[in-house]
This record gives structure tokens, sequence and C-alpha cells, in this order.
């Protein structure tokens, strides 16, 4: 645990989330202090009722698409729904929460001369012409389909962080989270993962959507909790100017199709579940997985995590979800 002096006042917007209280509790166990804002959307305070009477963790129920004042060292904004069937019921305020949250966090960093992360997407890279995907790929967005509010709302974050950085000398970490997985996933977020553990444990058929050729890559959440705080832990420069700011590819390489993994959870769940297919959605991605070689360059980071270790945690939890709390 790190001492009073190197301690760090951390603020975490939608920390109530997936990925966000899998942070938090790192960041506690190293010593700082958070403070986690969220308007519960898509959060849930199951997720950090451990936490309950941490002397170290404060909750706030806020819409970042508000100014927030508080006084911090770090901010990581990871505030916006991340699944299409979160973003796609209030699309509007999904945009929102990806723009003005944006500039609300960023105009908070540049006061208090704070480091800032970005959670951004794979998503920005649309439905990709380039395999893998580097950073360098500047990706193949619809910008007026039913994702867009989701794709092109991360896009734009992206750029207000890339100008605020240019602009104002502002110290950011913008990452690009590709799919991942593990304890606390939303039970009925629409997620792949997700989705076919609830529907395999409850005995009910296995959607997939097209047919099932479609790939992925899946990243275990310690995995990448762990490249997110070593990408935001590396320095600034010598002379005190902003460090390496990204954007930098965070997830699994080990690609997949989705009928693979169904087939995984299956046997991993002895379901008697069956698979059934149902037209793809519109500008669903049909190959998508991370080049991570500026990650392995970078931060000396890369998966360690198994997909079937990972998926026997995962659906041990959500048999304890299910079941435990009926």
């Amino acid at each position: 645990m790190r001492n009073y002096i190197e301690r760090k006042r951390v603020l975490v917007t939608g920390g109530a989330g997936f990925l966000g209280s899998h942070l938090i509790d790192r960041l506690l166990e190293r010593g700082d202090e958070v403070i986690c804002a969220d308007n519960l959307f898509t959060g849930s305070k199951r997720n950090l009722e451990h936490l309950h009477s941490h002397p170290r963790f404060e909750f706030l129920r806020h819409d970042i698409t508000f100014p927030l004042y508080v006084e911090v060292d770090l901010i990581y904004n990871l505030a916006c729904p991340a699944s299409p069937i979160h973003y796609q019921h209030d699309p509007v305020q999904t945009t929102k929460t990806s723009v003005h949250g944006a500039i609300n966090m960023l105009g908070l960093a540049k006061r208090l001369g704070a480091r800032i992360f970005q959670a951004s997407t794979s998503e920005v890279y649309g439905d990709p012409a380039v395999h893998p995907q580097p950073e360098a790929y500047w990706g193949n967005v619809n910008p007026v389909g039913t994702r867009s509010c989701y794709d092109e709302g991360k896009r734009c974050a992206e750029t207000l962080f890339f100008d605020y950085h240019r602009q104002h000398g502002l110290d950011i970490r913008v990452a690009r989270i590709f799919n991942t997985y593990g304890p606390r996933m939303h039970p009925n977020d629409g997620r792949v993962v997700s989705n076919f553990i609830v529907q395999a444990l409850q005995g009910r058929d296995i959607t997939l959507h097209g047919n099932g050729r479609q790939t992925r890559s899946f990243c275990y959440i310690d995995d990448l909790v762990d490249g997110v705080l070593r990408f935001m832990d590396t320095p600034s420069g010598e002379d005190g100017s902003p460090g390496f700011p990204g954007p930098i590819n965070l997830g699994n390489p080990d690609e997949l199709t989705i009928g693979q993994l169904a087939e995984q959870i299956i046997r991993l769940t002895n379901s008697g579940s069956k698979l059934v297919f149902h037209p793809l959605p519109a500008d669903d991605p049909i190959r998508r997985r991370p080049d991570i070689s500026r990650a392995r360059e970078r931060l000396g980071w890369e998966p360690k995590m198994t997909l079937e270790e990972g998926l026997r945690r995962t659906i041990g939890y959500f048999k304890q979800l299910l079941f435990d709390h009926a």
C-alpha cells in the first residue's frame, strides 16, 4: 500500500459499472482515495456494496453531462453506457454523455492540472477494413446509423481529449478498449458473453446474430484493469511535459468466432441449450481483433488470463447472481 505522501485522490466516473468497480477496487488496494461519480443508469450500487464503509471511498450520484466540482489528482473518465441495448435506449443522451461529459471532465482536469484517462472503445474502428486493428487505422464508421450515438460520440471525445492536450498541454491518456468480460457484467446488457452465459445457465436457446462466424477477441477484466493502470501510471516528461497520450489498444488479440464462444460456454455450463440464429444488427462489425504491439512496447502489457479460466470465473459469478439471489 502507498504511504500517505504518495496517496492519490482519484475520481472515477462511471465507477459503479463493470469496469469502473473493478478499477476502484484496485485503486483502493494500492492505497489511493477514490471518489466514484455515477448516475446509476447502467451502473449498480451492488457492484460497490463491499465498499460501503471503506474509509477511502466516497460515492456521488452524478451525471457528468453536468459539471462536477471536486479536488482530485487523477481522473478516470469511464462514464457512458457501453452495450447496444443501453446506449440505443436514449441515443441523444448517449452522445451527450460522451461529448458534454468529456468537456466537463476535461475542464475539471484543466482547472486542477490533473492527469485524465479516457475510456475509448474499439467501436471507433467501426466495421474495420483493416485487420487486426492498429491505432493508426482511422476506422470505417457509419455516422448516421443506430450505433452512431456511441461510435461517433466516442470518436468526438477522442478529438476533444487530443485538442485539450495540444491546446492546453493537458496530460491525457486515451485507451481504446476491446471486448472485455468478467464478474459484475450486467446480466441484461445484451453483450455476447453475458447473454450466452445467462441463456446457457437458464437452459434457454442461445441466440446468435448472423451466421455465428463473425469474430471477437475477449479480454478478462483483471487483465484489462492492469493495462489501464499501467497506462495511467506512465510518467510525464522529465521537464514536466505531458507523457505519452495514446491512443493505445487494450484488449486480447486471441480471435475466435461467436459460434466457437457459444459452444465453449455450453460445454463449461453443461447446458442443453441449442443455438438459434437471428439477423445481424445494422453496422455490427464482422471481425474485431486488436493489434496490441503498442501496448506491449510502451507498457510491457499483454493479457495473461486464458479464455477458459476467465469464462469459468464469469460463469461462477452469474450462477451466484441468478440462483443465490433468486
